[in-house]
């Protein structure tokens, strides 16, 4: 985790958000790939399981296969190596869903290593530009005081979402990000 001070606020980021979070099924780190473009909240159509479809999750567990079908029996295309992940479930079959992550990749992860805990990635498409971090403000205003910097692609946990503004938590800091920063919440969802 990498910690400074930017005029008055903490910078907050981390070293992994510059990676993919995964290694391939040999072992060997995942390569980045282009960035999924944030869908419009869905007018919800529901899948198998009754929950809507698209929608976030999170992975709960540190190592999650994701496979290239839904099932066993199919090969590991790579693994996630990061609890806490969002990822965004775009089907389902039985027990299994087909998920996407923040690069865009698709596969197949059993629904018992998903969890309803919405977390965020901030800003990731901008990751690989020379732009500043993003603040993260003291109230849902922006004219309000910058609590922390947040380093593109860090992971944040979401508490809540109302009116275009996330309010996240990170490192024990808790502030208001605006929704269109954060990859794990689509335009205008409301989070509770």
């Amino acid at each position: 985790m990498l910690w400074g001070l930017v005029a008055g606020a903490v910078m907050i980021g981390s070293g992994l958000a510059a990676s993919r979070f995964y290694t391939s099924a040999d072992g060997s780190p995942g390569s980045t790939g282009s960035l999924a473009a944030v869908s419009s909240l869905p007018a919800a159509p529901r899948g198998p399981s009754g929950l809507p479809l698209p929608r976030y999750v999170s992975l709960k567990s540190s190592k999650v296969n994701v496979r290239i079908g839904p099932s066993q029996e199919h090969d590991v295309a790579w693994v996630f190596n990061s609890a806490g992940l969002p990822v965004e479930i775009i089907a389902e079959f039985e027990n299994w869903r087909r998920i996407r992550d923040s690069e865009g990749a698709e596969g197949w992860v059993y629904h018992s290593l998903l969890s309803g805990r919405r977390t965020a990635l901030v800003a990731p498409w901008q990751k690989e530009k020379e732009t500043p971090p993003e603040t993260l403000h003291a109230s849902a205003e922006t004219e309000s005081h910058a609590v922390a910097r947040l380093e593109h692609g860090a992971k944040v946990e979401v508490k809540e979402c109302r009116h275009n503004w996330c309010e996240v938590s990170v490192a024990g800091v808790t502030g208001y990000l605006q929704q269109n920063l954060l990859w794990g919440v689509y335009p205008g969802e409301q989070v509770e």
